[in-house]
């Protein structure tokens, strides 16, 4: 179910009032993509603290003066969002960075300095989905897999 200013989950009562905004609107396209509210909330709230820790003091007020999130918002659909949730995660060496990516994906949810801050994140995120975690080596060659299906 859609979340506005006024009706949201409990667990976004505690949020910076400009952190539960974002929350909102990023819950309501993820509804819209068809994630059930129980993944829904935890991936908003997530990126949203996300966003605010790198916006800048601009972005801040600009979305600070947006329109508030409405539980009839229209959001582009996701066609793959739904693969996507339950696609496994991986981690791979790519342009310099250690990447975050679920299978399918076009482009990474993370990138990192080290391989061990991308092990960190994509545990969170395959734990969350509840997929399986395949971590490869720099030159390709995967190195471990963690199953968290169960």
């Amino acid at each position: 179910m859609p979340w506005n200013m006024n009706d949201y989950p409990v667990s976004m009562k505690n949020l910076d009032p400009l952190i539960r905004k974002k929350a909102i609107d990023i819950g309501n396209a993820l509804l819209h993509d068809g994630y059930p509210d129980d993944r829904a909330i935890p991936i908003a709230i997530s990126q949203a603290e996300k966003w605010y820790n790198a916006a800048s003091t601009e972005e801040k007020k600009d979305f600070q003066k947006a329109k508030a999130p409405q539980k009839e918002d229209t959001h582009t659909r996701n066609k793959n969002a739904k693969k996507l949730l339950t696609a496994d995660v991986k981690v791979q060496y790519n342009d310099s960075k250690w990447q975050v990516i679920s299978e399918g994906a076009r482009q990474a949810s993370d990138a990192f300095d080290t391989k061990e801050a991308a092990v960190t994140r994509a545990k969170e995120i395959a734990k969350n989905k509840a997929v399986a975690l395949n971590i490869y080596k720099q030159d390709g060659q995967l190195q471990e897999t963690y199953d968290y299906s169960n």
